[in-house]
């Protein structure tokens, strides 16, 4: 017998709706309510609140820079150099990033843009 596949839950109302079905909640709750208890509806409200971020895929230009940049591995980051991860970090992971003098913040942006990275060159 095949064994089923599972959603990949998008979202936080995945995920509640994953754990009521598994302890048969979501059974006593239609009993209740009947079948239209509302449920759909407040998952993918959850779904856009809380939403499981995926990192959007490096564009030919992205993983050019980065190849570069991994390649040099400067000890100091330049406004410039700032501006350009920033930009790409706001491509890949949707967020907005601030120039800072924080070497511990940008250690950890230039991880998280070299784990992506990595499965790009691995290819």
């Amino acid at each position: 017998m095949a064994k089923a596949r599972r959603k990949v839950s998008q979202g936080l109302g995945d995920t509640i709706e994953k754990i009521t079905e598994a302890t048969g909640i979501d059974k006593v709750v239609k009993f209740i309510a009947g079948d239209d208890c509302g449920c759909d509806e407040r998952k993918e409200k959850l779904n856009k609140l809380f939403p499981y971020n995926k990192p959007n895929c490096l564009i030919e230009d992205d993983y050019n820079y980065l190849t570069n940049f991994f390649k040099e591995n400067p000890n100091q980051i330049t406004p410039l150099v700032q501006r350009d991860l920033a930009g790409i970090y706001l491509r890949v992971f949707k967020i907005h990033l601030e120039s800072s003098n924080c070497p511990s913040c940008w250690r950890d942006y230039i991880s998280q843009l070299q784990k992506i990275y990595n499965e790009y060159a691995s290819i």
